[in-house]
């Protein structure tokens, strides 16, 4: 894992990322432990109650699973609920701006379909 973090987002949050991150890209496994609050806390030199909060969310969405005295592990189907999260949030910050935008600007879907597409050439 990356050990820098920036200054634009929460902590807690980038901690998240980072695990969903390593999950997408294949580091961490379905069923693979991650490291503990404290782990995390000492890596980032961060509040081990800053990295609980990151870890936390995940359990929350049902990304991570706690089994008690031994860890997190990683949920059962985690890596999809990651990637369908992204693409909604893909959507919502890019494409419904991308959209509004070509709107303003007088450009039909059908025009800014052509646009996208003319760029991968």
């Amino acid at each position: 894992m990356d050990s820098n973090l920036k200054e634009d987002k929460p902590i807690f949050q980038q901690i998240a990322e980072k695990v969903e991150s390593s999950i997408l890209d294949g580091s961490i496994q379905e069923g693979d432990r991650v490291p503990s609050t404290n782990e995390f806390a000492k890596y980032y030199q961060i509040n081990p109650a800053t990295a609980a909060k990151g870890i936390n969310q995940l359990v929350d969405q049902e990304i991570l699973y706690k089994k008690r005295g031994i860890g997190m592990f990683v949920a059962e189907g985690a890596r999809t609920i990651i990637m369908n999260k992204r693409k909604n949030d893909f959507y919502q910050d890019y494409i419904v701006p991308l959209k509004n935008e070509a709107a303003k600007l007088g450009i039909s879907v059908e025009d800014l379909s052509k646009l996208i597409e003319k760029g991968d050439k």
